[in-house]
């Protein structure tokens, strides 16, 4: 996934009592009506030997080699008498899929993960990235939170749910995809377009949320409903090449660093959909009183400037949940500096709204740009756009009722990624999908250490909240009542 780390203003402290998974292991009160599977602290010790396991396997994306994780997850499978099946366009780079039957009395409940992860600086850690080590309560590794955590929390809610020989009237599907950072083509793209009857379900849960604590105490469960598809695009400006001596009117180095200017100044416009609504008015809800007061006055179109340019300069996150963001991030021109080029280059990173139309955009940037010597050079949406998924269902009320059980008093917040997961191309085909993830302190997520960064690490305590989170969501929406 790309790093989506989640901002949030400075919400009223004590709101919440989080029962922590501490030292001495002690777990959570499940909800009311859920089935135990067993020792918590027992399910702990193996939901960590599991994930020490898969961090350990380098699945480093280039290349990938996903299918070393699938051989240990097919094994892992096997041993408790769960067939699977892999799915693979290339041999080294499988995808892995288990089912679990119920009654077929409702529609099948996915859980995703993928299982490649970004490349790492070796020398830029303090830790062996593919070592697991634990230190000072954290496990360090690449992939601890993007996205093996998820991985092993859904590879535990399958062999939970076999030892327990639970009556479901839904299947419970398991499907680990490779490919998620870049290379699409090989995991969900590929499970979408050729085998889709393996892993089609009403709901779906992966990752791209998780629970937000402060020293301790969980303030939210931010669940990802949506999230923006990337739109990018090559800025090209054409001129006279020549000597640097001699000014030209169409030099081509300038016309592009108009063009930039240009777009990275041009404000798009704001707009809400369900999910940003949402997010926003229920976090006015655990804010202190200027926050709340900032974010309800975004629905005032009277205010909404004032408001926008202090979360521009203060909160870039919630900036960028209000509209499609436009950002110059390379730029290439030259190759002496006494010879005028003929060519210049930029490239644009565009993060749309779910509901943005591409054509028309591309079109609004060229009227933008106002220049016929600088061509605007779209690059194929390898991310479909698709709509929020809902919050008014049976699964988000589940994810809700778990949020408020584990972590009381805690707000969920639907939230919508500014980032891009797998789930994009699992919501396209109508299924409502859910992002879920593992307690995070907001000290670790301002101070780095997170998905995609140099020494990426979770919180020893936090697997096994994601564990029982999942098992919790799961088996409350898929047993037999």
């Amino acid at each position: 996934m790309t790093e989506n780390p989640i901002f949030w203003g400075r919400p009223r402290s004590g709101r919440s009592a989080w029962l922590a998974i501490a030292v001495s292991s002690v777990f959570w009160a499940g909800p009311a009506s859920a089935v135990e599977p067993g020792d918590w602290q027992a399910i702990a010790a193996e939901s960590r030997a599991h994930f020490e396991a898969l961090i350990r396997i380098d699945t480093s994306n280039p290349p990938g080699n996903e299918t070393a994780v699938v051989d240990y997850l097919q094994r892992a499978l096997a041993a408790e008498g769960i067939p699977s099946q892999r799915y693979a366009l290339e041999a080294d780079r499988a995808n892995i899929v288990a089912r679990i039957a119920g009654n077929g009395s409702k529609e099948p409940i996915l859980i995703m993960g993928h299982t490649d992860v970004v490349g790492v600086q070796p020398e830029n850690w303090s830790v062996e990235p593919f070592g697991a080590i634990e230190r000072d309560g954290y496990i360090y590794g690449r992939g601890t939170l993007d996205d093996k955590d998820t991985v092993t929390a859904g590879l535990m809610t399958m062999l939970l749910l076999k030892r327990v020989g639970m009556a479901l009237d839904r299947d419970v599907i398991f499907l680990a995809e490779a490919g998620e950072e870049g290379t699409t083509q090989v995991g969900v793209d590929f499970m979408v377009r050729e085998h889709w009857d393996a892993i089609a379900a009403e709901y779906c849960l992966a990752e791209g949320g998780g629970a937000v604590a402060r020293d301790g105490d969980v303030r939210f469960m931010a669940v990802a409903t949506t999230e923006k598809f990337p739109m990018r695009v090559r800025l090209l400006a054409r001129g006279t090449a020549g000597h640097g001596s001699v000014p030209r009117i169409d030099n081509a180095v300038a016309a592009l660093a108009a063009a930039v200017a240009r777009l990275h100044d041009w404000e798009t416009p704001l707009r809400f959909n369900a999910t940003t609504r949402t997010y926003f008015d229920r976090l006015a809800t655990i804010s202190d009183a200027d926050e709340a007061a900032r974010y309800r006055a975004l629905f005032d179109p009277a205010a909404q400037l004032q408001i926008e340019r202090y979360l521009a300069e203060h909160e870039p996150q919630h900036y960028s949940l209000l509209r499609t963001s436009v950002v110059p991030t390379m730029m290439s021109a030259g190759f002496r500096r006494n010879v005028i080029p003929s060519e210049a280059e930029a490239t644009f990173d565009i993060r749309a709204l779910p509901d943005e139309d591409a054509a028309a955009f591309y079109a609004e940037i060229s009227r933008v740009v106002d220049n016929p010597d600088v061509e605007v050079i779209p690059e194929p949406v390898y991310r479909p756009a698709s709509l929020p998924s809902r919050i008014d269902n049976e699964m988000f009320a589940t994810i809700e009722q778990v949020t408020e059980r584990l972590y009381p008093g805690a707000v969920t917040l639907p939230t919508m990624l500014t980032g891009a997961t797998d789930m994009a191309q699992v919501r396209a085909k109508g299924t409502q999908c859910y992002g879920l993830g593992p307690v995070r302190e907001e000290s670790d997520i301002a101070s780095g250490g997170g998905a995609h960064g140099d020494d990426e690490r979770i919180q020893t305590t936090s697997l096994p909240g994601l564990v029982q989170f999942l098992w919790y969501a799961v088996t409350e929406i898929a047993a037999t009542q």
